[in-house]
């Protein structure tokens, strides 16, 4: 079973504080364990703008078109001042993974340089942190129904404002979040 380009739902009765709630990105995903970024939970104040300042980076073509007041995400607990760009396209940057197709993920700083310039990427969100599970433990997490699993879109990704992700994540594989039984599958 390989998740990777997956989406994780957080069951209800997920009550661990990164992940209460939360939609889990799978950017990997083998025998070795599994890596992704929690893509619900913004961090309160922090926008990709503010980041961009305090990096000193500022786009010598800035588009006013280009908002910066995107929220900074939570991608979990592991390396949280480490940043990640999830991003479509096809233009790789110098510390690019093709995850799919049309979907990277980059951690070097020649991405964050196209940000608010008409050379971003179409669609991008940024974490601090990532989500990390050694091998067989998120397997394990799915058998103890921690976590609903379904396909990610880029839809759910980028589009789908932040606050409904959690709800419409789950309502993608035909489930109401707020009425699913906390033991299911436990009869």
């Amino acid at each position: 079973m390989n998740l990777q380009h997956h989406i994780l739902i957080a069951m209800p009765s997920l009550d661990d504080p990164y992940f209460a709630r939360s939609v889990v990105y799978l950017c990997e995903h083998n025998e070795n364990g599994a890596m992704g970024l929690v893509i619900n939970k913004p961090i309160e104040q922090l926008s990709v703008g503010k980041i961009l300042q305090k990096l000193k980076i500022s786009p010598d073509t800035r588009d006013e078109n280009q908002s910066l007041e995107k929220p900074v995400l939570v991608g979990g607990p592991v390396s949280e001042e480490h940043g990640f760009v999830l991003h479509s396209g096809d233009k790789k940057y110098a510390a690019s993974t093709r995850l799919t197709d049309d979907l990277f993920l980059t951690t070097s700083k020649d991405v964050l340089e196209t940000l608010g310039t008409a050379e971003q990427p179409e669609h991008y969100l940024m974490t601090l942190g990532y989500s990390s599970w050694t091998a067989g433990q998120l397997e394990r997490e799915i058998m103890e129904n921690s976590w609903l699993v379904a396909d990610a879109s880029q839809r759910l990704l980028f589009r789908t404002p932040m606050p409904d992700r959690w709800r419409e994540a789950a309502a993608g594989i035909g489930v109401n979040i707020y009425t699913i039984a906390q033991q299911a599958g436990h009869a």
